[in-house]
């Protein structure tokens, strides 16, 4: 990967961008609790897979993914800093990459991925989730 050059405030800022229990996160999660479903959080849905989805249903086998724009390269917001340019694509690229990898090897195994963008409506996405979920059930 390309060297990183970035000065302290950069360094300060970045380091408090949460990576779990973000807003977007809770306000999915409160829909969905409010909709009646159980699931766990922030956990690995395959073992030996070092991926951890945000919300897992386990017995219906769907693992949901709330994917910043910028870290996950989103086709409608996401940006290209010009500082540290190649770092950056290279960085957004590898997780797009590493995304893809985890929806396969979940598909491999039976389960199904959900990828919720941060700029999604929670309660929209809530409602995809609801469905995909109950029909896996067979409820």
């Amino acid at each position: 990967m390309v060297a990183l050059e970035t000065t302290p405030k950069v360094r300060a800022r970045m380091s408090k961008q949460r990576s779990r229990d973000t807003d977007v996160e809770m306000a999915l999660r409160r829909t969905l609790h409010a909709a009646g479903l159980r699931y766990r959080v922030h956990r690995r849905p395959l073992k030996g897979v070092r991926r951890e989805a945000d919300v897992v249903f386990g017995p219906a086998r769907v693992a949901v993914f709330v994917d910043g724009c910028f870290w996950h390269g989103c086709p409608e917001h996401a940006t290209w800093p010009r500082n540290n340019a190649a770092f950056w694509r290279e960085k957004i690229q590898k997780n797009r990459t590493r995304d893809n990898d985890t929806d396969a090897r979940l598909a491999e195994a039976g389960w199904v991925s959900v990828r919720v963008w941060e700029h999604e409506n929670a309660t929209e996405a809530a409602e995809r989730i609801v469905a995909l979920v109950r029909k896996r059930r067979g409820a």
